[in-house]
């Protein structure tokens, strides 16, 4: 049974949109912990509903993807926000200027 704070962290990731994302602190403080970040990566990398809890969402505060992804790996991250049509820089970060969610 995941603690509170979890829990918190899945209702949250829940919201974020098809072809955006939010970064790790982004979703802590959201959760009620700003200072939850990895937590956040914590509580993702044991995601008990993969596609119904969104963790490929959720990325670096710089756009930069989780190399360490618990899905398949970064590539695997890549391709789900791809499909979702979130769009890349040439560096390979994630445009957060075009994707970013402003969460609620």
């Amino acid at each position: 049974m995941p603690n509170a704070f979890t829990t918190r962290i899945y209702e949250v990731v829940r919201q974020i949109p098809r072809g955006c994302v939010a970064s790790y602190g982004q979703v802590a403080a959201l959760a009620g912990n700003p200072r939850g970040a990895r937590g956040v990566g914590f509580a993702l990398h044991r995601n008990p509903q993969p596609g119904v809890i969104p963790c490929h969402r959720v990325v670096f505060k710089d756009g930069r993807l989780c190399g360490g992804f618990a899905f398949g790996g970064e590539g695997a991250q890549r391709a789900l926000l791809e499909d979702e049509g979130v769009a890349f820089l040439p560096d390979g970060r994630v445009d957060l200027q075009k994707c970013g969610w402003i969460g609620r």
